[in-house]
């Protein structure tokens, strides 16, 4: 699928969705999951009350870690669910969001962004690895303001974001 620039800022896909039962651990990927309301992804160790119910990160994103010369000379392969994000995008520019940012997950879902990047340990399997995390920089992070169904594929689209 082909975006526009101004489709890219607005509507992407979700390209994976990533559980885990523990924490400090890669999430697998799902083909379906269930965002439950003021609490994050059905299922999943990170849920629960507070700002960083769910956490998204672009493919892109990813993509461009993977290919930077330090993994690339380790062979380090990296991909969804290996920086514990719950929902990996694809052709939405995840940059443009602001605190407070409403974006439709599937046909009913609403997240509310909460924070961009976080702090990052450097115990985390990634930073071990390679010396270096993308979640401080391009991992964003919402509040499920209403729940619903989602499943790879589904359209992800970005329905209110004033500075």
């Amino acid at each position: 699928m082909e975006y526009t620039e101004e489709r890219r800022n607005k509507k992407g896909r979700i390209f994976s969705i990533n559980c885990s039962k523990t924490k400090g651990v890669s999430k697998e990927a799902v083909k379906k999951g269930r965002l439950i309301e003021n609490f994050g992804l059905e299922q999943d160790a990170h849920s629960g009350p507070g700002l960083k119910q769910v956490s998204l990160l672009a493919i892109e994103s990813i993509k461009k870690q993977t290919q930077c010369p330090k993994a690339k000379k380790k062979g380090i392969t990296l991909g969804p669910g290996d920086f514990a994000e719950n929902i990996t995008t694809e052709g939405l520019n995840l940059a443009k969001l602001n605190i407070g940012a409403k974006v439709k997950v599937g046909k009913e879902a609403m997240l509310e962004i909460s924070r961009i990047g976080k702090e990052c340990h450097k115990y985390c399997a990634v930073y071990q690895q390679e010396g270096d995390c993308i979640i401080p920089r391009e991992g964003i992070f919402a509040k499920v303001v209403k729940g619903g169904e989602m499943a790879v594929g589904d359209e992800i689209e970005v329905v209110y974001n004033e500075k």
